[in-house]
């Protein structure tokens, strides 16, 4: 990116726009840069993982697991969803000791042939007080071979689950988005006992991937994110007024045949549409989970195309050396969780599978970073309220960051000049910006303004307007 204009700054007729939080990686909000990348987050993985494992009967293969992870804040727990293949034939057929000098791609093939290639997945339940040490709880709703399990359905494919808080119906309040035949919703009142599935085929979907929705609140509908094929696998997107009757999918992205995308977790974080892309490498079987964003559900852009967010295990058989499948993630007030499924070998191939965990800083996403040499970004004018600016940054030990407010055509403002503002040096997640006079801007609360951020070996992830 460097000097020349940057792939994110955008190309938008100048406007004022007025968010409750800005992301750096928002290309609306963005006029003009000098000197600066926008790149991924950096995840911590967790020094616990993996959390679980296949360790119950009907856990045959976690394969991508498709976990879906919800704090609770009603029931004060963390709850996940996840779904293995509790029939497969190949695992069946195949004991350990042959598994060494044949692939699980060729015993599918093979079994396929002489009609014996069933696979049947499962969606199971786990709870956890911490988010850490989960309990699979063994429950009567779906016994397996006579005994209790935490099966809650079988037979539905790459399901997501959302807890609808804005749902009227008690007995519509989880909502399953999923593939049984054809892409199909069910519903429960609990998250354990759900209706019958109910078929949408008017979406025309493959959908064999992590299917996934939620409620946007612009639109008024809830989206839709499934798969199709064309020559590769393509992410797809619906949209429906009542979660029963859908638009057909039509295409929003798409990699390249060597790198596809596999699926996407979709979901909205301050004021934007953010996707967990996870991306095949073809000439590696590995999978990988990179970042993309949207304004508007519609239309969506990589960040940082070819690094993950989270990469795979370093070392042949780390837990997930092989795969990465992420789960949409759950947003706390000191970190974003970003719960995986994770496999040790690759994706068509046979691997053990584990629910894992990684972490980022809040709004840590992407930043916006500058060399030591120094870098620059401007906004678009923007309107605000309160009299505080915040900004999450971090700086090495010789970096900083200024701030600059300008007029809606550029001008510094005498009081809130570069020169006015003392270098921010450290790492903080909401961090007061202040000038020689003070912090207060309630005198220009209301007004069209620009931010000129100066940075100097540092990376800046957002900033907002507060009242203090």
């Amino acid at each position: 990116m460097g000097n020349a204009p940057t792939a994110w700054a955008s190309e938008e007729p100048t406007q004022t726009v007025q968010h409750r939080k800005y992301l750096l990686l928002d290309r609306r909000i963005v006029e003009r840069t000098k000197n600066v990348d926008l790149v991924v987050g950096k995840v911590k993985k967790h020094p616990r993982n993996p959390l679980f494992g296949e360790d119950k009967p009907w856990e045959v293969r976690f394969d991508n697991l498709y976990p879906n992870v919800i704090w609770d804040d009603g029931e004060q727990i963390f709850k996940c969803w996840y779904s293995p293949f509790v029939i497969d034939a190949a695992y069946k057929t195949t004991p350990p000791s042959e598994r060494k000098t044949t692939s699980y791609a060729a015993v599918r093939r093979a079994l396929r042939k002489q009609g014996k290639g069933q696979r049947e997945m499962g969606v199971c339940y786990a709870t956890s007080r911490d988010g850490i040490n989960w309990t699979k709880p063994l429950m009567d709703i779906h016994p397996w071979e006579g005994r209790k399990s935490n099966l809650v359905l079988v037979g539905p494919h790459g399901a997501g689950i959302l807890k609808d808080s804005r749902e009227a119906d008690p007995q519509r309040r989880y909502k399953m988005f999923m593939a049984e035949k054809c892409v199909s919703v069910a519903f429960s009142p609990d998250g354990l006992h759900w209706s019958e599935p109910v078929p949408c085929p008017q979406i025309e979907a493959r959908a064999d991937t992590h299917n996934n929705a939620f409620w946007a609140p612009e639109l008024r509908k809830y989206v839709g994110i499934t798969r199709n094929w064309a020559g590769q696998r393509i992410v797809a997107r619906t949209e429906s007024d009542d979660f029963l009757h859908w638009t057909r999918a039509t295409e929003v992205l798409r990699g390249t045949v060597e790198r596809q995308t596999y699926a996407m977790l979709a979901f909205r974080h301050a004021d934007v549409y953010l996707g967990l892309l996870m991306i095949l490498d073809a000439s590696t079987d590995r999978v990988h989970c990179e970042l993309a964003w949207s304004p508007n559900t519609r239309d969506w852009e990589r960040i940082d195309p070819g690094t993950p967010l989270i990469a795979n295990g370093g070392k042949p058989r780390d837990y997930d050396w092989g795969t990465v499948y992420a789960a949409a993630p759950v947003v706390l007030d000191h970190e974003v969780r970003i719960y995986y499924g994770a496999g040790n070998g690759t994706h068509s191939n046979w691997r053990d599978g584990f629910l894992a965990l990684a972490t980022l800083r809040p709004d840590g996403f992407a930043s916006v970073t500058a060399p030591l040499a120094g870098g620059e970004i401007t906004t678009k004018p923007l309107r605000f309220s309160g009299n505080r600016l915040a900004i999450n940054y971090s700086t090495s030990a010789a970096g900083s960051v200024r701030v600059e407010i300008q007029d809606a055509e550029g001008r510094p403002i005498p009081g809130f000049t570069l020169e006015d503002c003392p270098e921010i040096i450290g790492d903080q997640i909401e961090r007061t910006v202040s000038w020689k006079q003070g912090p207060d801007l309630g005198l220009l609360a209301g007004k069209p303004i620009r931010l000129r951020f100066v940075l100097k070996d540092a990376d800046l992830y957002a900033f907002q307007f507060v009242a203090k």
